[in-house]
């Protein structure tokens, strides 16, 4: 996959992973889209690097999707990579029933909203000789955390569609990423951990554009190597000992 001279859309692009992806595309030549819900995040991404175009866009709603795709076709017509980056991690305790389930809803974020933007994007993207579409997903989709396992299940999702996304669209010029990073050091869960663990964004943002540079379509980083090999002996023990 070429990994310059692109035009690319990253949702959940100001923060974390998604801006560390846009500040490696950037350096590379691309022409690079953000959008994100919050506002100050995408003035503090442009600041940041100010050759971004930005959008606010609230991918929990099946029509403001719609709408993202309807304004990148008319303004953005040669885009031909979508990073369906966009998330969000919650910790939910299923003994207190439906306490942890108002506000932001991670099944919307996480799962809707990537299937809507592929079904969405596929005609545009096809359009094009080479063209991408890159799904986030993580390690806690082969290896969930209990104390997250609507995040955990969402993500498992993102990995199935992903895997037959790609088999659907084999005979299109459209190849199918998946990108499985381990706990990177971002404010993912709006700072619910104690302290700060895991990599750095940057650090997934380089295997990525490496692995996309090599055609490997299951990108897997860190920690998330031995997580998408566990055997039932290593889940058993690694959730004894993560999940409490």
């Amino acid at each position: 996959m070429n990994t310059r001279n692109n035009t690319v859309l990253i949702t959940g692009g100001a923060t974390g992973i998604g801006f560390a992806l846009a500040e490696s595309f950037l350096k590379l030549g691309n022409k690079v889209i953000i959008c994100g819900r919050r506002e100050d995040k995408l003035k503090e991404a442009e600041q940041k690097c100010p050759d971004l175009y930005t959008i606010r866009c609230d991918l929990s709603s099946k029509k403001e999707c719609e709408l993202l795709y309807q304004h990148i076709a008319l303004k953005f017509e040669n885009l031909n990579i979508l990073v369906n980056n966009a998330g969000i991690q919650k910790r939910v305790d299923f003994t207190k029933g439906a306490r942890d389930f108002d506000d932001e809803d991670e099944i919307d974020i996480n799962l809707k909203a990537p299937i809507y933007l592929s079904s969405y994007f596929v005609p545009l993207l096809s359009k094009h000789k080479e063209s991408a579409i890159i799904n986030v997903s993580s390690g806690l989709g082969f290896v969930p955390l209990s104390f997250v396992p609507v995040y955990s299940a969402t993500k498992a999702a993102i990995h199935s569609f992903t895997i037959s996304l790609r088999h659907q669209l084999k005979s299109t010029s459209i190849k199918v990423f998946e990108v499985i990073p381990p706990t990177v050091d971002t404010d993912l869960d709006r700072g619910r951990r104690p302290q700060r663990t895991g990599i750095q964004a940057s650090e997934v943002a380089d295997a990525a554009l490496k692995g996309l540079e090599s055609n490997v379509y299951e990108i897997t980083v860190g920690a998330s190597v031995n997580l998408r090999n566990s055997t039932p002996a290593d889940f058993d023990n690694y959730f004894n000992n993560m999940n409490p």
